[in-house]
């Protein structure tokens, strides 16, 4: 089994780019107020899904280890 990941955004950050949709259509949806959401809290580790976080022009998407909480973007300093 592969390692397991929390996603979060911070919607008070999205600015509704769409950029996560588009690069990772099966994480990430916008609702009406175009607020970015992951579709599921947790995941299996996805390079499409760190590739979405990665590209979001606002830093708004986090990713952490599920079990540990440890972080994976963006890394810690």
């Amino acid at each position: 089994m592969g390692e397991r990941w929390r996603v979060e955004v911070d919607r008070g950050v999205c600015i509704g780019s769409g950029m996560c949709v588009a690069t990772a259509p099966d994480g990430f949806r916008l609702d009406t107020a175009r607020q970015s959401h992951p579709v599921a809290p947790e995941t299996d580790a996805e390079a499409d899904i760190l590739a979405a976080a990665e590209g979001c022009p606002v830093e708004a998407i986090t990713v952490t280890l599920a079990g540990s909480g440890e972080a994976v973007f963006p890394p810690e300093e």
